[in-house]
């Protein structure tokens, strides 16, 4: 399999970095290098100086998708769990991949509001709701639904299941 970006986007807590890591996993059980980039670990470092407001979040993105395409370069994997809500900030990391002839695979983690808001563990909605949190994504913060993914994978479907579907498309069948 060429290396390729996984770029898996959804609402928070749609179940993208738990994806991402049991991807990473059966890709280096097939001898493949990859990197992982999770939204909470890139805005605990890279992006710790954003904020959440529509340029903060475009940026992390543009950040996310230059390392990512650096990655990619170097022949390794680059599988991203980012929010990333904005459907041009996604088309540009996408353009930019393109332009250096590497693959850019859109995932969109499709789970509903009331079954994100079910998996919060961090009490995000709960905080947001209460109005102690601000620009939550899916609350008071848009979302564009991806319309041309290449995978959308439903709140029901197994990780397993997803992951299966997720190799098959990187080997093209």
């Amino acid at each position: 399999m060429k290396p390729a970006t996984l770029w898996l986007t959804g609402l928070p807590c749609a179940g993208k970095t738990t994806l991402a890591n049991a991807l990473s996993e059966a890709l280096r059980a097939q001898g493949a290098g990859v990197v992982v980039l999770d939204g909470d670990e890139v805005r605990r470092s890279l992006s710790k100086d954003l904020g959440f407001d529509e340029a903060s979040r475009r940026e992390n993105v543009r950040r996310c998708g230059a390392i990512a395409e650096l990655v990619t370069r170097s022949g390794v994997f680059a599988v991203v769990a980012l929010i990333s809500p904005s459907a041009s900030a996604r088309a540009e990391v996408r353009a930019l991949h393109e332009s250096r002839g590497h693959r850019f695979v859109e995932v969109h983690l499709s789970a509903p509001l009331s079954v994100c808001e079910a998996r919060d563990t961090k009490g995000l909605y709960a905080r947001g709701r209460a109005g102690l949190a601000r620009e939550v994504t899916g609350l008071d913060a848009p979302f564009d639904v991806p319309v041309a993914a290449e995978l959308v994978v439903p709140a029901e479907e197994s990780v397993s299941s997803a992951v299966s579907r997720l190799l098959a498309l990187l080997r093209g069948s």
